[in-house]
């Protein structure tokens, strides 16, 4: 599995959802976790998750992760899921390990009595897809909807702090991951 923190900002806006995204863009072939801090803004054509179809899903700052799996032929949306809620369990542990008191609810995490987060999961038929969103700021939030961001928990949390934490991510999921695979092959079966 691949990774790259992207130093320039970019707008999720949804289309980094879509197959092949970090070989279309960055010549990366393979499972893959991409990272940025930029904004997001969802137009209400770009959203999959048939429950938020007309919400405003948008935030000024945010670390993004769009990590892409291929290792599944054809691409299986349970394991996509399960996967996602790995991720997202590897992303509370990590925060709560910086001293911050996060709450999980399915693959939402909260802070305090704010929602600190956004993802998805989807696949394609060739592959699974999951986007998470952290949110630094609360700017650009949606009024209707409480909103936490890390930068009111963790004083100076600037673009290359948030980008090391991505990194961490990347590695402890990496190692789940690969854990799993070594679980796998030690196994006898009947």
């Amino acid at each position: 599995m691949k990774f790259k923190k992207l130093k320039d900002p970019i707008l999720y806006d949804g289309s980094q959802i879509e197959p092949m995204w970090a070989l279309k863009n960055f010549n990366i072939k393979g499972s893959s976790l991409i990272s940025w801090v930029g904004p997001m803004n969802l137009e209400k054509d770009e959203i999959i998750d048939y429950e938020d179809v007309g919400l405003d899903i948008k935030s000024d700052e945010m670390l993004h992760l769009m990590v892409e799996h291929f290792d599944c032929q054809p691409a299986d949306l349970r394991l996509c899921y399960h996967r996602q809620r790995l991720l997202v369990t590897i992303i509370k542990d990590i925060l709560e390990e910086m001293g911050l008191d996060i709450q999980r609810n399915g693959d939402d995490l909260f802070l305090g009595q704010g929602k600190l987060s956004v993802s998805i999961a989807t696949c394609s038929a060739s592959s699974m897809k999951i986007h998470f969103g952290i949110n630094l700021t609360t700017a650009g939030t949606p009024d209707e909807v409480n909103t936490a961001c890390l930068r009111d928990w963790i004083k100076g949390l600037d673009k290359k702090t948030a980008l090391q934490i991505a990194e961490k991510i990347f590695k402890s999921y990496k190692m789940e991951l690969n854990s799993i695979e070594e679980d796998i092959f030690k196994t006898r079966v009947f």
